[in-house]
């Protein structure tokens, strides 16, 4: 008989949050990749981006997603897990010949697997720059969609008002004597 294969050492599956950890994540660990990426808190939570992934193939999809976590660790950017979304099913059949096989057809299907991660309470510059990461490492088979949520600062709509308030013509309203004669005026050209 064959000598039993040695099990594959199993990665730890949590992180604890310490003090060092930011430090741990700044410097180069060798196979820190194979552990759950650290999350940082959201202690506002208010939303800053929305990442959909896509792909027909989900371990492509685990191993993208497992990326941006880590990413997202070691840029500070707190973000939610990896939500799987359902899966979207294409099914269609198609017949084999024209004429005399008509009654033999060929069923095709089509899997898109789909995941979902948020990120919160981030200055948008830290998340345009994840963005743009992302995106230039972005795996072959793999598609991204991002909905991102600008912030403006409080009082913009006052000063809206005030600078369209300040195009507008206000107070030179028309008086009854000048409507009466522009109306005899076009009465007059149009009799």
């Amino acid at each position: 008989p064959l000598p039993a294969k040695p099990s594959p050492l199993k990665p730890v599956t949590h992180a604890l949050p310490q003090e060092e950890e930011r430090q741990w994540h700044s410097e180069i660990v060798h196979g820190r990749a194979s552990l759950k990426a650290y999350r940082h808190p959201a202690p506002y939570r208010v939303p800053v981006l929305v990442l959909h992934f896509r792909s027909h193939f989900p371990e492509l999809l685990d191993l993208y997603t497992h990326f941006v976590e880590h990413a997202a660790a070691s840029l500070g950017v707190p973000i939610t897990g990896t939500a799987r979304l359902p899966t979207q099913r294409s099914l269609w059949t198609v017949i084999r010949g024209p004429f005399v096989h008509k009654k033999s057809q060929e069923n095709f299907h089509r899997l898109v697997h789909k995941r979902a991660i948020r990120a919160f309470d981030t200055h948008p510059e830290v998340s345009n720059k994840f963005v743009m990461y992302l995106q230039r490492h972005a795996i072959e088979g793999v598609g991204m969609r991002v909905v991102s949520w600008q912030r403006v600062p409080v009082g913009v709509g006052r000063q809206l008002i005030e600078n369209v308030a300040s195009h507008l013509r206000l107070g030179e309203v028309p008086v009854a004597e000048q409507i009466q004669q522009l109306g005899q005026q076009i009465v007059a050209e149009e009799m």
